[in-house]
């Protein structure tokens, strides 16, 4: 599109450029600085070469009616170079937020440390990943907003802090504290009842590294919430299973039905819990990363040996090692055992539920035995009732002027009847219907 230069430029009020009196023709300009160009991959000065006739301006990286001050541009000709001076703070950041419209998520969560105090607070994605070292893509394994992406238990451990996931319970446990997702609910109720009076009976501080009594804090209030559960159920699945053989009535099929489903979602959630125990020690490096957070170690990729610059810390993390594979085995035990009681109850509820289908299935096949009886007898009675019908026909058949004809007619139907419906059943036995 030709540009008319007696008219006043488009951009004219917007930037501020100073320039010899006479312009080159506007077929020779060049528009350099776009929104998204003028982002932090500009240098704050940029010295442009200008050709011989070409003039180059650079426009605002954003519209905003403000005066004119360091976005200043210096034009030239071929005997001047030009020179733009970006004011860095007015620079567009890729991947902003606020530029994109994308709003930041904002946690409320509940802040625990090793003294014991609670605190509750309100913290930013960026915010969190600051203060914990972590990744975006290790804050989504503990993301309230992702609840059914993230249904699977995990424990992830990275450089700083290890990533709890144990369905209603969600945290991340670092060396000064540990924050706790999703507080209100059960899981996270539990958990922090689990955990401070851990806290509070240790007088001269833990035992071991405050991030593994978090985790151990964690698996213990997930275990027995399994455990409790499970003994509030059998009782009442050993009484139903008691009851079922003499008496089917709705309620208790009903109260059956729910059970069974109980059975189901605790031996799902501590199956999956004992997976992830069980990939965890089959995994020595994730336990050797959990023992040497907080310290100056490393980890060789060569031998997967733990290096530490002092060596008590390398033998305090070979003991952690070797009580965190204690540790983690003992709440396997409890969770198979949870496991494996579930599996039981549901196998004997799931045997009752069989037993009830047959015993219904023989009650409905006896039924269904004396609905063909008596189809075959309704079979042998309508044909005596069409023998009947024939006869009220109002014709002559010259049988009505005999004195017997009436008691021999109906004597014959009778014993016709019969006689059909036995052969029927007999019939039926024979191939074996009945």
């Amino acid at each position: 599109m030709a540009l008319n230069p007696t008219t006043s430029p488009p951009w004219q009020g917007a930037i501020r450029f100073r320039a010899p009196t006479a312009l080159p023709p506007f077929s020779h300009l060049i528009l350099l600085a776009d929104v998204t160009d003028c982002s932090t991959a500009w240098p704050r000065r940029i010295r442009m070469a200008s050709l011989k006739g070409d003039w180059c301006v650079a426009k605002s990286a954003v519209n905003e009616r403000e005066p004119p001050g360091d976005d200043e541009v210096v034009a030239g000709n071929g005997q001047r170079d030009a020179v733009a001076t970006v004011d860095s703070q007015r620079t567009v950041v890729a991947g902003d937020s606020s530029v994109l419209g994308i709003r930041e998520p904002v946690y409320e969560v509940v802040e625990v440390r090793p003294s014991g105090m609670v605190s509750s607070r309100k913290i930013n994605r960026r915010q969190l990943l600051k203060s914990s070292g972590l990744r975006p893509r290790d804050i989504r394994s503990v993301d309230p907003s992702l609840w059914l992406t993230n249904s699977v238990p995990s424990l992830l451990v990275r450089e700083h802090a290890i990533l709890l996931n144990m369905g209603s319970l969600r945290a991340i446990a670092m060396p000064e504290s540990v924050l706790i997702f999703n507080y209100n609910r059960r899981g996270g109720k539990a958990f922090i009842d689990t955990l401070l009076p851990r806290l509070q009976s240790m007088n001269g501080g833990p035992c071991m590294p405050f991030e593994l009594e978090v985790v151990e804090a964690a698996l213990i209030s997930r275990i027995q919430r399994y455990e409790q559960r499970l003994m509030d159920l059998e009782p009442r699945v050993l009484s139903l299973l008691e009851v079922l053989p003499n008496r089917y009535t709705v309620d208790v099929l009903e109260e059956l039905r729910l059970s069974k489903q109980t059975l189901v979602e605790l031996g799902s959630r501590a199956g999956a819990l004992k997976q992830m125990l069980l990939d965890l020690l089959e995994d020595p490096h994730e336990i050797r990363r959990m023992c040497i957070i907080g310290r100056n170690c490393l980890i060789r990729q060569d031998n997967n040996c733990v290096e530490c610059s002092a060596p008590l810390d390398k033998q305090v993390a070979d003991e952690e090692e070797e009580e965190i594979e204690m540790l983690l085995e003992n709440y396997l035990q409890r969770c198979e055992s949870c496991h494996g009681q579930a599996e039981r109850l549901l196998d004997s509820a799931r045997e009752m539920e069989d037993s009830i289908a047959v015993n219904l299935s023989s009650r409905r096949l006896q039924v269904s035995r004396v609905e063909l009886l008596l189809q075959v007898g309704t079979f042998c009675v309508a044909v005596g009732a069409l023998i009947a019908g024939i006869f009220g026909m109002n014709l002559k058949s010259y049988l009505e002027e005999h004195v017997f004809a009436f008691w021999a007619t109906t004597a014959g139907i009778i014993v016709g009847a019969v006689v059909a419906f036995f052969l029927m059943y007999s019939y039926l036995k024979s191939r074996k219907i009945l």
